[in-house]
Formats: C-alpha cells, sequence, structure tokens
C-alpha cells in the first residue's frame, strides 16, 4: 500500500516539475466559489520557478522515502 502512495506522489512531482501549469489548470475548478477572474490568478513566471523548485524537493523526498521502505 505504502509503495503505491509514494509511487502517486512521485507522478505528482514529475507532473509539478514539468508540466506546473497543468497542475494550475487542474486545480481552476477548487477556485469557483473564490475568485471571479481566472486570469488575474494565475502565477506569474517567477512563481512557475518556484513551483519547479518545490516539485523537485518534493521529488527528492518521495523517491528517498521509497528506497528507504523498499530495504
Amino acid at each position: 500500500m505504502i509503495i503505491a502512495l509514494l509511487s502517486i506522489f512521485i507522478v505528482m512531482g514529475l507532473v509539478q516539475v514539468f508540466k506546473p501549469k497543468l497542475l494550475w489548470s487542474i486545480n481552476r475548478p477548487l477556485q469557483r466559489p473564490f475568485v471571479k477572474d481566472y486570469d488575474a490568478t494565475e502565477p506569474s513566471p517567477a512563481g512557475y520557478t518556484m513551483m519547479r523548485i518545490t516539485g523537485v524537493i518534493f521529488l527528492i523526498v518521495a523517491v528517498w522515502m521509497l528506497v528507504v521502505h523498499l530495504r
């Protein structure tokens, strides 16, 4: 069970690193009750870069946890 969960986390981390705009567009419906203008809430290029950096850190931690669990 834990291996499947960590595998899902790794896929999420890969998407966050390589396609951060995809994550933002998937989460758009969650903004509906709170935001009137979706384009005004889109992150700047610096915001997408920060998402990528966070994704790399998340990916490193998830892979490390998987390796530790498989030992």
